[in-house]
């Protein structure tokens, strides 16, 4: 697999599309990091970590609000063959403030709001709303 993060963010989205609470995926450090960000702004319920032997599993847990699901849209915007860099200058609102870009700076993966408050700019990992 090349892109490890973009399969994490298309199982969750083939997760909600196929209305499942739950996904499993191969679990890292960088993963759970992401993971991490996602439900301390509220778009997961719970983000779990399964030890069975060698293998580590992540668990996500999706959050619904009424009938819907609280992420709308997860897109990834740097990939392996073409990456986005952003200073801390030009680190705008996502969806006008509604959404968030998710950041990994020499400080840390964080959001675009956290890097701009701390005067970081990075890689901009996905984006979601």
């Amino acid at each position: 697999m090349t892109d490890p993060i973009a399969d994490m963010l298309t199982r969750i989205r083939n997760a909600q599309r196929a209305n499942h609470t739950t996904v499993l995926m191969p679990s890292s450090k960088f993963k759970l990091a992401l993971a991490k960000i996602l439900k301390k702004e509220g778009y997961v319920q719970d983000v779990i970590q399964y030890k069975k032997g060698v293998k580590i599993t992540l668990e996500v847990i999706l959050k619904k609000i009424g009938d819907n699901y609280a992420i709308s849209e997860i897109r990834r915007v740097s990939k392996p063959g073409q990456r986005k860099y952003i200073s801390k200058k030009k680190i705008s609102k996502t969806l006008g403030g509604y959404g968030l870009s998710i950041i990994s700076t020499h400080q840390g993966v964080m959001t675009n709001i956290e890097a701009k408050e701390k005067g970081l700019g990075g890689e901009v990992i996905f984006e979601v709303w």
